[in-house]
């Protein structure tokens, strides 16, 4: 009978320690608008695998993808009023909150990758985060997104090909000016209406990164591209302030850390998808045109009346970006 008692005891304090165990952990979930199998999408997984190793499951980040927890501008202000722990998000719509973030999105910025990165984690990308506190939001990490390009219904190897062409754009003044320099016309357009509006020839042509045009399927209606890589639009990973106040000092720094740690997996899931993304496209018919630097440069100078009219704060923060070396 004793022996029972005793192995009943010890079966409740196990369950209660397990339970403790729970009831102790943090549960912190991450929005996020791509699919499971999706780069950045990844790339949370990953940053949130590194949290739960360093925290020994104290802290567990729970990543919903497919926009499970509502769209983007919704979610950003769940962010912001503490519903919603934190969001991986284009760093586009976070602009209306620091205005710092037009510039490093602006055309023909940065010399490549590699610079991006040297702005993102240098003195401009730590200003950035510091900056995000007065909306009460926290600057957790950047992920990448690569490159941008035009793609066409007829080819397009020069600026002056792009003239008179109706060209999709985001709903954004930045991306309308961008074309506009180009000679192009403008066309602001929801993203799910892309398909149709080039099959149906209601515009000429777009432009997103590989993956897009390959996930879209615009390469179907749209069969040429150029790789004039107009905009590099990082990522970003933002938190709410009001949770985060709530961490340890040491908590905070080890969930800093894991997202820089994790941003290597993530560039290179998403520079895996870029090659197989432009590869499919050409095996499925698409012409790429590469602009040598000669064009390329005419791409860059048709951009002054765009940049003239950036007022003197975004102009500041572009000279600082130019002068990383």
């Amino acid at each position: 009978m004793k022996k029972l008692v005793v192995v009943f005891l010890a079966c409740v304090f196990a369950v209660a320690l397990v339970a403790g165990n729970a009831a102790a952990a943090t549960i912190m979930r991450l929005a996020e608008t791509h699919p499971q199998d999706y780069p950045t999408t990844k790339g949370d997984y990953e940053f949130a695998r590194l949290v739960k190793e360093r925290t020994q499951g104290r802290i567990v980040i729970e990543v919903y993808h497919s926009k499970q927890l509502g769209e983007e501008k919704a979610v950003i202000e769940q962010v912001q009023l503490g519903g919603i722990d934190m969001t991986r998000v284009s760093i586009s719509p976070v602009a209306a909150f620091v205005r710092d973030l037009d510039a490093l999105q602006l055309p023909y910025l940065y010399r490549d990758a590699d610079h991006m990165w040297k702005v993102l984690n240098g003195a401009i990308g730590k200003d950035i985060f510091k900056k995000l506190e007065a909306s009460n939001f926290v600057g957790i990490g950047w992920f990448e997104s690569g490159a941008r390009n035009f793609y066409t219904k007829k080819p397009v190897k020069t600026v002056g090909d792009l003239k008179g062409m109706k060209i999709r754009v985001q709903q954004s003044p930045l991306m309308v000016g961008l074309v506009e320099s180009l000679g192009a016309v403008a066309t602001p357009m929801a993203f799910g209406e892309v398909y149709s509006a080039l099959q149906t020839g209601v515009i000429d042509g777009a432009e997103n990164n590989w993956p897009s045009y390959l996930s879209t399927g615009h390469y179907e209606v749209a069969k040429y591209i150029i790789t004039d890589e107009h905009t590099r639009v990082p990522e970003i990973i933002i938190g709410s302030k009001r949770v985060f106040d709530k961490l340890s000092k040491e908590d905070r720094a080890i969930i800093d850390q894991a997202a820089k740690d994790a941003v290597a997996f993530q560039i290179k899931q998403w520079n895996d998808f870029e090659i197989l993304s432009e590869k499919t496209v050409v095996e499925k018919g698409s012409t790429v045109s590469r602009p040598d630097a000669a064009e390329k440069k005419k791409f860059m100078d048709a951009m002054k009346p765009l940049y003239d009219k950036q007022p003197p704060e975004i102009l500041k923060v572009v000279e600082q970006i130019r002068a990383v070396k």
